[in-house]
């Protein structure tokens, strides 16, 4: 007796689809990855605050507060330019030499009206902020040269202008400009008020623009972000711009506040602003970074420096070696947090 095909057991397959499981540890991993970039200069930043609060009594109050918003404020400003320069994957070496400029030419532009002395080192440093991104997406050149060469250039200008440093131009006392600088609005400083604008305009237009999409574009692979379509020669010209102009006007208020345009002043400002951007999350390679973490970073550095002279006993030198430390520590996390997420 033979067995037909209909007495053979069937096996029906379900027809339902099988649920996929994810790997729940390494996306969790990678959560807390990018997590612990974006806001673990913060972390530090809150920690720093506190131990220094119980520490100093002279350390939390408004004075003092209000007094490190101030100084922070300009080198917050220079940091919001190299973020969005950074980000595109280039540096901006000329940015303190721009902001020694930028005070110049405001204090002598004082002379003939407040509205010369704010547009003046805006059209002269945002210029060489454009010659920068010229040369450096038109002729391929590499940002460290051509930024160097700027550095140089802006200084050896600023020097002209004032014979050597020989000459230095005040801003009046109780003028418009002056105001603008040393004036205070609800308790703090105008500087930190323009600051905090700039950067609530700065994120907006890195988070909720196309630019903004392009500049992450270009410091994530220029090749496919050319490729897409983004103009990045465009891109390019417009950070660096960005940068100079932001650099000089940082300057000119630096001058109200001074009352005064210091030809000492930005020496080593550009090494801060990098250090302040890399601190706050931005990869150094670029295509990643954050404008809220730059800012962080700069009150990180300012919070250090005023711990250190709360101290009494140590030198300021010392707050270069803690900032280089912070900035070792950082960059070293940063490549082992970029490698982890490669093996992910």
């Amino acid at each position: 007796m033979t067995t037909t095909g209909t007495d053979a057991p069937v096996t029906t397959a379900s027809n339902e689809p099988e649920e996929a499981t994810e790997p729940v540890g390494p996306a969790r991993s990678e959560r807390l990855s990018a997590l612990t970039q974006q806001h673990g200069a913060l972390a530090v930043l809150v920690l720093v605050s506190l131990v220094a609060s119980f520490s100093f009594d002279t350390f939390a109050t408004g004075d003092n507060l209000g007094n490190m918003a101030t100084s922070s404020a300009f080198l917050a400003i220079v940091a919001l330019g190299m973020t969005f320069v950074i980000i595109t994957g280039g540096i901006d070496l000329s940015v303190g030499s721009l902001f020694a400029l930028g005070g110049v030419l405001a204090a002598w532009g004082s002379r003939h009206g407040t509205l010369v002395a704010l547009l003046l080192p805006l059209a002269v440093c945002g210029l060489i902020g454009a010659v920068n991104g010229l040369l450096v997406a038109r002729s391929r050149l590499a940002p460290f040269i051509v930024t160097l060469a700027a550095m140089l250039g802006a200084r050896g200008l600023m020097l002209a202008l004032t014979d050597e440093g020989a000459d230095t131009y005040l801003i009046a006392k109780g003028s418009v400009l002056a105001e603008l600088g040393q004036g205070k609005t609800l308790g703090l400083g105008n500087p930190v008020w323009i600051t905090l604008a700039l950067f609530v305009a700065g994120a907006v237009v890195l988070r909720r623009t196309r630019f903004g999409q392009h500049v992450y574009a270009v410091g994530g692979n220029e090749d496919a972000a050319a490729l897409m379509g983004a103009p990045v020669a465009r891109t390019k010209i417009l950070v660096y711009t960005l940068s100079g102009l932001l650099a000089g006007l940082a300057g000119a208020l630096n001058a109200a506040w001074l009352a005064s345009g210091v030809t000492i002043l930005g020496s080593g400002m550009e090494l801060e602003a990098i250090s302040a951007v890399v601190i706050g999350g931005t990869l150094l390679t670029g295509g990643l970074g954050y404008v809220s973490g730059s800012l962080v970073g700069v009150l990180l550095l300012k919070v250090i420096q005023n711990v250190i002279n709360q101290i009494g006993s140590l030198d300021s030198s010392y707050q270069q070696v803690v900032s280089g430390a912070f900035l070792a520590v950082v960059v070293i996390a940063q490549t082992w947090l970029g490698r982890r997420r490669q093996l992910m």
